[in-house]
């Protein structure tokens, strides 16, 4: 017994916690970005994510478990990618290029969301302990989600910034890139294990957080 009751007081509630939240976070963020794909999609005319059941507010259908890892510990990552047939759209390069873009606009919505929400549980409800822990959870979710957003917007092949700049180019340059696009998953690897470019993005994280709380009036 006095040995569990060591165990107990060494135990870091607080990190335990703090961990817990962050799991939230990207369990949220990532789940918003892949679902908002799907939704595009769907209203493009593409059925095939709604018939694979990725229209879902369920996590466990769309995470990856290295992208998820990625996104804990590195604050940005990836999940799996919502299936999408061009085949279905009118015009197949500007279809893929909105799907695309649909996700990183719903993370940039879904941080001005979590910040408008701060501000409004800071202002309405009276300090405590739980309402702090309430707000910099939504912050910290906005600050994770934004750079969830610029992540995917890198032109690198299968992020989602590859879709757009695909877009732009004419159809011969279009289907040569995309005969290729197998090579940009391990570039995106080394530039991952490398660390090369994370800081960027963080700073770039940080000045649209800033932004946005400016905004909400944060």
């Amino acid at each position: 017994m006095h040995y569990l009751t060591n165990l107990w007081n060494a135990l870091d509630f607080g990190s335990m916690q703090d961990m817990l939240l962050r799991l939230v976070s990207v369990f949220l963020c990532l789940t918003v970005h892949e679902l908002c794909h799907g939704l595009a999609a769907l209203a493009l005319g593409d059925p095939t994510a709604k018939r694979q059941h990725r229209l879902s507010l369920n996590p466990l259908r769309h995470i990856d478990w290295i992208g998820f890892a990625m996104m804990v510990f590195a604050g940005f990552g990836w999940a799996k990618p919502v299936p999408v047939n061009p085949n279905y759209f009118k015009k197949p390069k500007q279809g893929m290029a909105l799907t695309a873009l649909a996700g990183p606009v719903s993370n940039f919505l879904l941080a001005l969301l979590c910040l408008g929400l701060a501000r409004g549980v800071c202002a309405m409800l009276p300090l405590a302990a739980w309402v702090a822990t309430l707000a910099v959870f939504l912050m910290r979710t906005a600050l994770l989600s934004i750079g969830l957003g610029i992540f995917n917007l890198i032109p690198i092949p299968p992020l989602d910034g590859s879709k757009v700049l695909f877009a732009l180019l004419p159809d011969r340059q279009y289907e040569l890139l995309l005969r290729y696009e197998h090579l940009g998953m391990i570039l995106l690897w080394v530039l991952v294990i490398s660390g090369a470019g994370g800081g960027w993005v963080s700073h770039v994280s940080w000045s649209i957080f800033t932004l946005f709380s400016h905004i909400v009036g944060i």
